[in-house]
């Protein structure tokens, strides 16, 4: 992924030491200042309904930056600056691997095909709405300077969701469908947006035929493959080699220092090969998860659970508050010349467009794949359908990281206005639909009455889905010939019925035929003498 140097120099105050700048010990200690009030505040406010952690560091990354603007009496301080390098390669990699690495397998997987549905689909359609749509309004505005890129590049900027504020509320044990549909498509929405963005980086607009779109279509299914294909790859390797050379035995700092390096190994060797390193350390994630952990001594085990956990807490917090800060650097309001009206009306615009983009897709489909799965118990209901729409409304980090590649550098006199009205549009979104989203999914999904259908296991019984496996060859007669013919249409019906399952099944039986004794994983675990409960380690 390509970045941009950042807006401007560091401060170049008189050093501390030989090799300190003052500068950087005076940002690092507000900055760690502010990380200890946001979880101490969080805590305090964690049963409150109006606030989450995420709205907390927003807000006191706001105060902060107003606090600063004040005591320089209006200049900018470049205390923060915001740097993508920063962003993308140091704070959200611990982010999406955790994600990957704590997610619930089974029921990711079991609605596999919602997630692809709606973070692939569904973000391609939200970016052809919100780019149609900015072309056409904007000029109406008084937006006139914008190139047909500009427009292409601001419906992937506005297509990259943040469904943080959603996910804080849910729980994956009470609403594992909702959960697990939201957190999945939010890490695909998340890919999807950036390899949209630098597939329009890479249009020849003057060369433009009707073969474009087949070639973006390729290239977006090259990215998610060969990405998803090295995220496995890595995960498959740590786990070979910390089961084949016994880590535990010797040292549980290097078992754990080597899951965290190869992890985001498999980042950087991502954005490398300019593929979508997000895609690759999620599925990363999943796969130490499944066999890398279990490989390790359960010192090793606890250690990085709470260790990947608080690295993704960290940096998601730092997120926030470096957003709230750098909303308030002076420099970039004072270098748009557009009058009040003209932010209100295009960040106005830019908001009503995120919300019709994202009703486009999210109703549309979800009631597509009622029709076509034709179980009433395992239809979208319309409140949930509410609540998938409502949890990709907020804009983040992401969308502000876009929007600054793509307009801080740029010499077009609205590049200033574009930036600007994006973080109105991502304060805005975060701030009062994410304060409102805790008390709205409890009135939506009344969450103390019984649970919705669409969330229990709707799984086929283990005798059924043995008859898939039936070995009918050795039939002789006529009556076994006519009830393996029988078996086998009640497996194909079982297969047509329930895909998901029917698929799951399969990729046990051969998980636990040739993956598991290679790669280890639970059952396959060697009796490390050295850990703290050997047996344990079996188990």
């Amino acid at each position: 992924m390509s970045t941009i140097e950042t807006m401007s120099q560091p401060w170049t105050l008189q050093s501390s030491s030989g090799f300190l700048s003052t500068g950087t010990i005076i940002a690092l200690t507000v900055f760690f200042s502010l990380l200890c009030a946001c979880i101490v505040v969080g805590h305090l406010l964690e049963n409150n309904r109006w606030a989450n952690e995420s709205i907390t560091a927003l807000l006191l990354g706001l105060a902060a930056g107003a606090v600063v603007l004040l005591v320089y009496k209006g200049n900018s301080s470049k205390i923060l600056v915001f740097n993508e390098d920063l962003f993308f390669l140091y704070l959200l990699p611990p982010i999406i691997f955790n994600a990957g690495f704590q997610v619930k397998k089974k029921q990711f997987f079991k609605n596999f095909t919602i997630i692809l549905s709606f973070g692939i689909l569904g973000t391609v359609i939200s970016f052809c709405l919100i780019s149609l749509c900015a072309f056409l309004l904007f000029k109406k505005i008084g937006v006139t300077s914008l190139s047909t890129q500009d427009f292409l590049a601001v419906g992937a900027i506005l297509s990259a969701t943040d469904s943080v504020c959603t996910l804080q509320v849910l729980n994956q044990d009470e609403t594992p469908f909702l959960y697990s549909v939201i957190f999945g498509e939010g890490v695909v929405n998340d890919a999807t947006s950036i390899v949209l963005y630098n597939a329009v980086q890479s249009i020849d607009m003057d060369n433009i035929d009707a073969l474009i779109s087949l070639k973006l279509l390729g290239t977006f299914l090259y990215l998610f493959f060969s990405s998803t294909l090295l995220g496995i790859a890595a995960g498959l390797l740590s786990a070979f080699i910390i089961k084949t050379l016994y880590f535990g035995r010797h040292s549980t700092d290097r078992e754990v220092a080597l899951m965290i390096i190869m992890a985001y190994l498999s980042y950087m060797l991502a954005e490398l090969l300019n593929l979508s390193g997000i895609l690759t350390i999620f599925f990363c994630g999943i796969v130490m998860s499944h066999y890398t952990w279990h490989n390790v001594t359960e010192s090793s085990r606890t250690t990085t659970k709470h260790a990947f956990a608080t690295m993704s807490f960290i940096a998601e917090t730092f997120i926030f508050l470096y957003v709230g800060m750098d909303a308030l650097d002076i420099d970039k309001w004072k270098a748009s010349s557009a009058s009040a009206g003209t932010f209100v009306a295009v960040s106005s615009t830019l908001f009503a467009l995120v919300l019709v983009g994202r009703a486009a897709f999210v109703y549309p489909l979800a009631n597509f794949i009622n029709c076509i799965q034709n179980r009433d118990s395992s239809n979208i209901e319309f409140r949930q359908q509410f609540i998938m729409w409502w949890a990709g409304l907020m804009r983040g980090a992401v969308t502000i990281a876009l929007s600054y590649n793509q307009f801080s550098n740029s010499e077009n006199k609205d590049s200033a206005l574009m930036i600007t009205c994006t973080i109105i549009v991502v304060l805005f979104s975060t701030v009062v639909f994410g304060s409102i989203t805790k008390p709205l999914i409890e009135a939506v999904l009344l969450r103390h009455s019984k649970p919705n259908v669409s969330d229990a296991v709707d799984s086929p019984r283990i005798e059924d889905l043995r008859i898939l496996l039936i070995d009918n060859g050795g039939a002789s007669d006529t009556g076994e010939n006519q009830q393996a013919a029988a078996a086998r249409r009640s497996s194909l019906r079982l297969l047509l019925t329930h895909p998901t399952w029917t698929v799951h099944y399969f990729w046990r039986k051969f998980d636990d035929r040739f993956m598991r004794p290679v790669f280890g994983g639970r059952g396959f675990v060697p009796f490390v003498r050295s850990s703290p409960t050997g047996a344990a380690d079996e188990a």
